[in-house]
């Protein structure tokens, strides 16, 4: 059944990229998933009406979906509100108003129903009042209210009337929300929520309304936040390594010059294939990580060494981007070559989600390795200036004043 569905599927993504006009994107916006945008309040009627604009909004955005709001329509209702100073002054509670008005209106609840015992079933037994009576404002008032100093009408403790209210009312956090559920229809939901975001209804909301994000949008501002979080301590990781490695604390800062240069061109690479920048091309980045700067110490380690022999900085630089560069390139061809497939989605049933990660691969290891031989030389000239200043200041005479 997996191998069907995975021929199945290839057979579906291959279809549709025959059809003219038709684009996938990958990520967090494929196809048939939504983006989910929650309005919060405590003001139904504020809540109501920057519904409306919202949704008058998202319309205006091209290439989204069909667009369903949760908001529910207002109908006819019978609207009690207790007086109460009065009801306190008999001891009526408004548990026992609603109480009453629920028999009267729906009937009691199943379990304490009365029952008819037939010779092979129950037949529960609903007593409520006509469906004209519900309807009738004057028969309502006239129902009859326990309270602590005896029955009481409804009509002396409340006041009764027609009103309009909403068929259904939805909680997030105890407060009042309206969900709309978009289509992406094949954008990037970074780019849709980026749109959403610059919405003149959304940047205007009614005091008391706020919006929220749940669902996919709130799993990648959860995911990207990850994610970063890893990054910067495996950055941190690095420079405690290579400051032990290199015993200073300068040159680590050359060494990781090469992060940059590969960060620039994944971007450019992922834009130029038109792929979104999701989960996979995270993993990318991660992976380029290691790779840009194995190329900077190899270029920096020879340049230290080299110049321990007598050499002088600039002869360093040059043989070591002279001897260090066919290593560094066997390495790019090599990653390229083993990333190649993944990228053009050769034989791979889930090559729409692995192809991001593939492409900022081999974009950033292209700018890396031509960039590290132009730049790292550059910085490590400046570093090691800066070094040789600080270790001069250090070798410095100290000064006895005379007494």
């Amino acid at each position: 059944d997996r191998a069907r569905k995975q021929v199945i599927e290839a057979s579906i993504r291959e279809a549709l990229k025959s059809l003219p006009g038709v684009r996938s994107k990958v990520g967090l916006g494929g196809s048939g998933e939504k983006y989910i945008l929650v309005l919060t309040g405590d003001d139904p009627q504020s809540l109501s009406q920057a519904a409306i604009d919202v949704e008058r909004d998202l319309r205006s955005i091209k290439g989204l979906g069909s667009i369903a709001s949760s908001a529910s329509l207002s109908r006819p209702e019978v609207m009690i509100r207790p007086d109460v100073a009065k009801a306190a002054d008999l001891g009526v509670t408004t548990a026992a108003m609603a109480q009453t008005l629920r028999i009267a209106t729906l009937g009691d609840y199943d379990a304490a129903l009365a029952k008819l015992n037939l010779s092979d079933r129950q037949v529960p037994i609903v007593v409520r009042l006509k469906d004209d009576a519900r309807q009738d404002m004057q028969t309502l008032g006239q129902l009859l209210i326990p309270g602590s100093k005896g029955p009481v009408m409804l009509s002396q403790v409340a006041s009764i009337e027609l009103g309009g209210g909403p068929a259904l009312i939805e909680r997030y956090d105890r407060e009042r929300n309206i969900n709309f559920e978009i289509e992406l229809s094949g954008m990037p939901l970074g780019d849709v929520t980026a749109a959403v975001a610059q919405l003149p209804s959304l940047k205007q909301l009614p005091p008391g309304v706020a919006q929220r994000e749940i669902g996919d949008a709130e799993v990648m501002g959860e995911l990207f936040a990850s994610f970063a979080l890893a990054m910067g301590i495996g950055i941190l990781c690095i420079t405690m390594v290579l400051i032990l490695l290199f015993k200073s604390v300068l040159h680590p800062i050359t060494i990781l010059a090469a992060l940059p240069l590969s960060l620039g061109g994944a971007f450019v690479a992922l834009l130029l294939a038109d792929k979104s920048f999701s989960m996979p091309s995270l993993i990318g980045l991660i992976m380029l990580m290691g790779i840009a700067t194995k190329n900077s110490i190899l270029l920096v380690e020879y340049a230290i060494e080299a110049s321990k022999t007598g050499l002088d900085r600039h002869q360093a630089l040059i043989e070591a981007c002279r001897l260090r560069a066919r290593p560094i390139i066997m390495t790019t061809i090599a990653m390229g070559a083993g990333m190649l497939p993944i990228a053009s989605g050769w034989g791979a049933a889930d090559a729409s989600f692995r192809s991001p990660m593939a492409i900022a691969v081999i974009g950033g290891l292209l700018t890396s390795t031509v960039l590290s031989l132009l730049v790292i030389p550059v910085v490590y000239t400046f570093i090691d200036d800066l070094d040789r200043f600080f270790g001069g200041l250090r070798k410095m005479p100290k000064v006895k004043l005379a007494k």
